[in-house]
């Protein structure tokens, strides 16, 4: 297996900072993360209540709750 950071030859077995090959490797990557270097895909969250209000423009043809 190869060091994700490096990419040397290293081992699970015995190895303490796995799957990286050192100690140093592995400060690489969480500062990779925590730069927001890396990320996880996701969807764009839906609009909340108060956002889909705020952006909603009613027509003229619509009716006002008063009408019924």
């Amino acid at each position: 297996m190869k060091c994700p950071t490096c990419r040397k030859p290293t081992t699970l077995k015995d190895n303490p900072f796995r799957p990286f090959c050192s100690d140093r490797c592995k400060l690489i990557d969480f500062g990779a993360w925590v730069n927001e270097e890396y990320g996880v895909p996701a969807e764009e969250p839906a609009p909340s209540l108060e956002e889909y209000e705020q952006n909603s423009v009613p027509s003229g043809d619509e009716h006002s709750p008063n009408d019924f």
